[in-house]
Parts: C-alpha cells; structure tokens; sequence
C-alpha cells in the first residue's frame, strides 16, 4: 500500500498548482483520503480529505473556496487543485488514507510529500 503525492513547485502569489496522490497496492475507491500539510516550524494540518465512500469532502477554513479535491478512480488517483494561492500556503503536502472516515485520526501510508513554495 502506497500513496506517491507529486506535482508541487515554486508558484506566485494568486497562482495556480494541482496536486497529484497516485495509490498504488489498493483502491481509492474504499478509502478516505485526505491531503496535508506542514509548514517549517509548524506542525501538521490537515488540508482537505474525500471519503469516497459517499463522495463528501472537507475542507480547512483557511482553503475554502481556493482548493478542490477530486478523485479520478480510473486513475487510481485523487487531487488537489489549489487556486489563489498565498505565501502562507507554502508548506509540504503530504497524502494519506483512511479506512474509516476523514474524520478519524487514523490515517496511513504516508509519502514522502511535495514541496509548493508560494513567493513573487
């Protein structure tokens, strides 16, 4: 089981990047997944996260409105399209799964991450 997030990079303020969370070893398809991040000198949040067992999705107050999560089960594959982006999103986005819920506090299989830099 294993969760490969890519598609980070240095983008200006107000841009625009998608995140790739290609699984590998099992199917979205029964999972939540949910997307993360953490800032230097700063501990973890969790970003957004699908259950796609019913299709609901979460969102962090601070992403509402500029980030999108989407699965695309053909590609085994969930993502995340963040638009408006500010120099407080920088950070390190990680993926990782969930058996139960995206509310549960159990998630696993976490990657190595990707980088988005957000600076002019």
């Amino acid at each position: 089981v294993q969760l490969q997030a890519s598609g980070g990079g240095l983008v200006q303020p107000g841009g625009t990047l998608r995140l790739s969370c290609a699984a590998s070893g099992f199917r979205v398809d029964d999972y939540a997944i949910g997307w993360f991040r953490q800032a230097p000198g700063k501990a973890r949040e969790r970003v957004s996260c699908i259950d796609n067992s019913d299709g609901s999705t979460i969102y962090t107050d601070s992403v509402k409105g500029r980030f999108t999560i989407s699965v695309d089960f053909a590609k085994n594959t969930v993502y995340l399209q963040m638009t408006s982006l500010k120099p407080e999103d920088t950070a390190v986005y990680y993926c990782a799964e969930n058996l139960v819920s995206c509310t549960d506090d159990s998630f696993y299989s976490w990657g190595p991450g990707t980088l988005v830099t957000v600076s002019s």
